[in-house]
Parts: structure tokens; sequence; C-alpha cells
């Protein structure tokens, strides 16, 4: 097993091991939230996952059209996970929540249109937007 919590340790998940999917995401909004230049996530089935506390929820318009609930520590403001609603049974876990630098690298770097310059994801899949698959209309 492998905990994630937010800096104070008022939030935590629990989760079975390393995902085989890992993104780094580039958009603006990413780099906003993390205050980085990309945010990282790491996605699991929901219901492989335990989360214990008391998150807030900050709900947003994602680039599909779709949300994107965020889930942070009400104390010490740490962003744990979030979902997308697009994506419903999935839950990315913030890879800086996990706190392991063996922790696998991402395989995609999404949103590369609003990546900085200096910034490499090395042996990634690139996409210049999101990866998702696209609805059919």
């Amino acid at each position: 097993m492998i905990d994630a919590r937010c800096s104070c340790g008022a939030v935590a998940l629990s989760l079975p091991g390393p995902s085989s999917l890992v993104a780094a995401c580039h958009c603006l909004e990413c780099q906003r939230r993390t205050g980085a230049p990309f945010g990282v996530g790491a996605f699991y089935p929901v219901e492989v996952v335990t989360v214990s506390g008391t998150p807030k929820e900050y709900v947003r318009a994602a680039a599909s059209g779709s949300r994107v609930r965020f889930y942070f520590c009400r104390d010490c403001g740490s962003t744990v996970y979030w979902k997308a609603d697009n994506l419903p049974a999935m839950i990315a876990v913030a890879v800086g929540a996990i706190a392991d630098p063996n922790y696998p690298a991402p395989v995609r770097s999404v949103f590369e249109q609003s990546k900085h310059a200096w910034v490499e994801i090395a042996g990634a899949e690139q996409f210049q937007q999101s990866s998702a698959p696209k609805k059919s209309s």
C-alpha cells in the first residue's frame, strides 16, 4: 500500500501501489493550482482508493466543457486529489502528495501547448491538448 497526504496529514489516501497511468499537465489552470510549471497526477480506479479526512472541493470548467473537482485540505491548502466528470471511474492523485522520489515518471504529457519551453518530460507520450478520449456526438 502507498499513502498520499496533504502537508499537515488531515487528508490522506490509501492506494494499492504505483499507477501505470501518470500524467504531467501543463495547462494554465494546473500551473495556477500548483504554483509550478505543471501538475502531475497518478490515475487510479475510484474503487481502489480510500480517502480519510474531510477535504474541501473546488469545481472548475475543464477544456472539454465538462467539470473537474479538486479536493484539498481545509487546514494546509494542499491539493491531494481530483476527479474529472468525464472520467467518473477514475481518481487522480497528486504525485507530490505521495512524496516518493521513486514513484513512476509520467507516461503522458498533456496540454503541451502551454508548456514552459525549458520543461522536458522525457519518454512521455506528448499531447498538445488533452489525451482524454473525445466524446462522440
